[in-house]
């Protein structure tokens, strides 16, 4: 179980450090672009507001073929436990931000990609990752905005008791404010 958590925590990762450039700078709910026409947003790339950013990780589905329900039990626990975490993300930090780069590169040789839809304020991305020598399906898909960003991350692997193992996890970061001194 621990390489199975190793492996979902790589598609968090992957989540959280490819928040960064999307095409879309007129999505709606995203009020800092609001007033942009839509040939500026065509022409210019939206990367995350600088600030204090909240990340909230959600088990939505945890599915392996034999585990005791103790063991569910426990996922779920573990990451209701883990609540959320705030980061704060400076203006430099904002300026380099760049998804694509992040999703081809983050991992160097440890993922390739089968599917690499980025753009529009999307991501849809599928492929399969190795950590720590086991092979894993990882999807993704949401939205990218300047102000929050939502992602599904679902993981597929084998199961050490058979099968195959399933994890879905949603991740969402929003930007709460300035940072805090």
């Amino acid at each position: 179980m621990r390489k199975f958590v190793t492996v979902a925590a790589l598609g968090v990762a992957l989540a959280v450090a490819g928040c960064g450039k999307s095409d879309d700078a007129g999505k709606a709910g995203d009020t800092a672009d609001a007033g942009k026409t839509e040939s500026t947003a065509a022409a210019g790339s939206m990367k995350r507001e600088p600030g204090n950013w909240k990340t909230e990780v959600k088990l939505v589905k945890f599915d392996m073929p034999g585990a005791p329900a103790a063991m569910k039990d426990q996922m779920a626990k573990q990451f209701a436990s883990a609540g959320s975490t705030e980061t704060c993300l400076t203006q430099e930090q904002a300026d380099q931000e760049d998804i694509a780069s992040a999703m081809s590169k983050g991992y160097g040789d440890a993922c390739t990609w089968s599917k690499n839809d980025i753009g529009g304020g999307k991501v849809d991305v599928a492929g399969t990752c190795t950590a720590n020598g086991q092979k894993v399906d990882l999807a993704m898909a949401g939205t990218v905005g300047s102000k929050k960003t939502d992602m599904t991350i679902t993981t597929k692997t084998a199961a050490p008791t058979g099968g195959q193992m399933e994890m879905q996890m949603q991740v969402t970061n929003t930007n709460i404010g300035p940072c805090k001194a």
